[in-house]
């Protein structure tokens, strides 16, 4: 008999009008030891899901019946780690795991419940952290103390909703190894919500998606026959790994375009000159410049730029020596490990941070503090909650064209919000959009000035796996459309290959250089799906993916020798 059966499971919000249907008749048998993932996109009911079959609300109709007694409330059988941490900041770890040994093995003696919590505190690695409270630990430490805690009470069931998915690539892949070695020792039954076709492979024995809601169902199931333990770098060349991956994210594509706003009618874009083409240098100087042409091939160009802090223990030297030549309407990606200084050099090509040493050279002027020829999406979009996504956009277009006409304005900030998808919601306020509606509005601002350099700070880094799929695929259509200049920093080695021309990898910090420039000779326009299937993905895949391996733990031997 399955260890959980799922019949007919319905779930909805609201009353009236307001009603909305979340789950609308799930379905899902796991036997003993199975591990299985659910992917699906945000706001799919994934969340709603998990908390059903962990009994902490109750369906509408439909029954969850865990080894066959009906689910009505939550058990400590049936173990949970959520994305958000939910640990007591006033006790250790080791405290924070005895709070849930103590409360479910009570009976045991004191010597037997603290060799207990040793034992899962020691799974998880943090035996030298044992001592420390949850603010002294990094995001991918807090997570493990999570995991500690629902495997020390021995549920018979392990329900993981997004467990990683707050945290950076490096810190993911660890903690997505480790799970897989508790799981393969453990035996344990588990369910896993995320978002990340990666993840889902790396550690399930099936992958089930969930349809997009209102009245979300699963979809088809997809069996993983590879032999554990899966090893990364191994399954870049194992074929099995790439049809399926590429089967999963298709089907995920196909069920995410009938969900993604479409464009509005063609909006033509006016003929208006920004301010930021005639306005930058004195007029002298223009004069001047009009004698010659600026060098395509280099109308970007970071000379030996550096950055240095002033810290207590002595001047930190993050970014030394960083060189890129960049051509004109040409896209890199920049890709390296947390901390490395990627987000640092993008500060100072925007102006936001000083620079230390060498120059930036945009367009034939050395760069000097931020401007409008430079256009800057956050990993935060950074809008003003209390106006529409019109307004928003509307207060960098009235700077940087003052001399177009109010209509002429206008029609760029429909143009840009039409062509990222909020044709029909530009008039609605920041708050009643989503995450994702709001970095369209991002991209959407940041097009709209024109700028000659558009810098992108992982612009996706806050977003689900497949609403960021959907991004990428718009900021790739208005890119084609405007040939823009870009830099786009990002941990994700897929973004990274499906959006640039060249791929620059750092070296890791502190005094973090350029390590390696990798050309990408894929035709464009690109898509997700097409990238999948091209021949030479998977070599641009390992070439990226081995660079970072060799600077995982900080530099490498050859440059620790020197």
């Amino acid at each position: 008999m399955p260890i959980l059966e799922i019949s007919n499971l319905r779930k909805s919000y609201g009353r009236g009008e307001a009603r909305t249907e979340v789950l609308g008749g799930v379905n899902l048998s796991v036997e003993e030891g199975e591990f299985v993932a659910i992917v699906g996109f945000s706001g799919s009911g994934k969340s709603t899901l998990i908390s059903a079959i962990a009994g902490l609300l109750l369906p509408d109709s439909g029954e969850i019946r865990f080894k066959g007694k009906k689910v009505t409330r939550p058990h400590r059988k049936r173990g949970v780690v959520f994305q958000n941490y939910s640990l007591m900041p006033w006790l250790s770890v080791y405290g924070n795991v005895a709070l849930a040994v103590d409360a479910v093995f009570s009976h045991w003696p004191r010597q037997r419940r603290a060799a207990h919590i040793k034992k899962y505190i020691d799974m998880v690695g943090l035996t030298h952290a044992a001592e420390r409270r949850p603010s002294e630990l990094s995001g991918g430490m807090r997570q493990r103390v999570a995991v500690a805690r629902a495997l020390s009470i021995q549920p018979e069931i392990l329900l993981l909703d997004e467990p990683l998915s707050a945290l950076d690539a490096l810190t993911r892949a660890k903690l997505q190894d480790e799970l897989s070695a508790i799981s393969l020792r453990e035996r344990k039954t588990t369910i896993l919500i995320t978002n990340d076709v990666d993840e889902a492979i790396i550690l399930a024995d099936r992958i089930i998606p969930l349809d997009p809601g209102p009245n979300a169902v699963l979809g088809p199931e997809f069996k993983v026959g590879l032999p554990r333990p899966r090893d990364r770098a191994g399954l870049n060349h194992d074929p099995v790994f790439k049809r399926l991956r590429q089967d999963i994210t298709a089907y995920l594509m196909q069920k995410g375009a009938s969900r993604t706003l479409r464009h509005e009618e063609q909006r033509p874009l006016p003929n208006v000159t920004p301010l930021n083409l005639n306005a930058v240098l004195p007029r002298a100087a223009r004069r001047a410049g009009e004698a010659h042409t600026v060098r395509v091939d280099r109308f970007v160009d970071f000379a030996d730029v550096s950055k240095t802090y002033v810290t207590p223990k002595g001047p930190l030297t993050v970014v030394e020596g960083f060189g890129l030549r960049m051509k004109k309407g040409e896209f890199v990606s920049l890709i390296g490990h947390s901390g490395c200084g990627k987000s640092t050099v993008l500060s100072m090509a925007a102006g936001l941070s000083a620079i230390s040493g060498g120059g930036i050279i945009l367009d034939g002027r050395e760069l000097d503090g931020a401007g409008p020829d430079r256009g800057v999406v956050f990993q935060a979009p950074n809008l003003f909650p209390w106006l529409t996504a019109r307004n928003n956009v509307a207060m960098g277009v009235d700077r940087v064209y003052p001399h177009a006409s109010h209509k002429e304005r206008r029609d760029i900030i429909e143009y840009y919000l039409a062509r990222v998808g909020l044709g029909e919601a530009m008039d609605r306020p920041v708050t009643a959009l989503s995450n994702g509606m709001k970095q369209r509005v991002g991209i959407a601002r940041a097009f709209a000035l024109s700028p000659k350099l558009l810098l992108l700070d992982e612009p996706f880094g806050m977003l689900d796996s497949l609403t960021r799929w959907e991004l990428q695929e718009v900021l790739m259509e208005v890119w084609a459309r405007t040939q823009v200049t870009a830099i786009c920093v990002t941990h994700d080695v897929d973004e990274a290959i499906l959006l640039a021309d060249r791929v620059v990898m750092m070296t890791n910090g502190p005094n973090a250089r350029v390590g390696k420039i990798m050309q990408v000779d894929l035709p464009r326009p690109r898509s997700r799906k097409e990238l999948l299937a091209h021949p030479d993905y998977y070599r641009y895949r390992e070439e990226v993916l081995n660079f970072l391996e060799e600077y995982e733990h900080g530099h490498t031997a050859k440059e620790k020798a020197a």
